[in-house]
């Protein structure tokens, strides 16, 4: 085997042991996830994503997941992917003044965070709050726990919200969880809404 060949492996170890250490923990958090966004839709609210960086990018993914169908047919939810800064040039409100025009008490904000240029979905969070919204955080904590970018976001937090963090330092590996977090959230929300899956 190459040198390189030996590297591409290692990503693949990684990636998978990451996921195997972090299943307990984070599947409780996923499912916390997961009855938020299920008492959001059933009450008639909906879900509106909010990103930075590659977050940006989930979000539309995750909008298209929730409207469109995952893996079953299903009627659409009511899911909207915010335009952050690229689409208007007040840069620091775009996403906040959305959540203001849009969001109703008992709607839900995921919040889709990479740790960098997160001012705008900070912003869009603290809109959400005061609209009485429930507040779900996907992100990463870079392995420690305490960085000062997830400081901010546990100070947003009430018992009512949710944080799904990836222990991890690599952005890669927090990319890959979260984009499996989302797809694990649209499977159980599918669960929820339709129940078990005809063999």
């Amino acid at each position: 085997m190459s040198m390189l060949e030996q590297r591409i492996q290692q990503q693949f170890f990684e990636s998978a042991d990451l996921q195997y250490q972090s299943a307990d923990t984070l599947a409780r958090q996923v499912a916390e996830a997961a009855q938020a966004l299920l008492t959001a839709i059933t009450a008639g609210g909906k879900v509106l994503i909010c990103g930075s960086g590659w977050g940006i990018s989930l979000a539309d993914h995750f909008e298209a997941l929730l409207v469109g169908g995952f893996e079953r047919e299903r009627p659409p939810l009511a899911a909207l992917a915010l335009q952050g800064s690229r689409a208007s040039t007040a840069q620091s409100s775009s996403m906040a003044s959305q959540v203001r025009a849009l969001a109703h008490p008992g709607d839900v904000l995921v919040a889709l965070v990479c740790g960098k240029n997160d001012a705008e979905v900070l912003a869009a969070a603290d809109a959400a709050r005061a609209r009485e919204c429930t507040l779900v955080v996907f992100g990463g904590d870079g392995g420690d726990g305490d960085t000062a970018q997830f400081a901010a976001w546990r100070e947003r937090l009430t018992e009512t919200d949710v944080m799904v963090a990836v222990p991890h330092e690599r952005a890669a590996r927090r990319l890959e969880f979260q984009l499996l977090a989302l797809h694990s959230l649209c499977d159980a929300l599918d669960l929820q809404l339709l129940g078990e899956l005809e063999p």
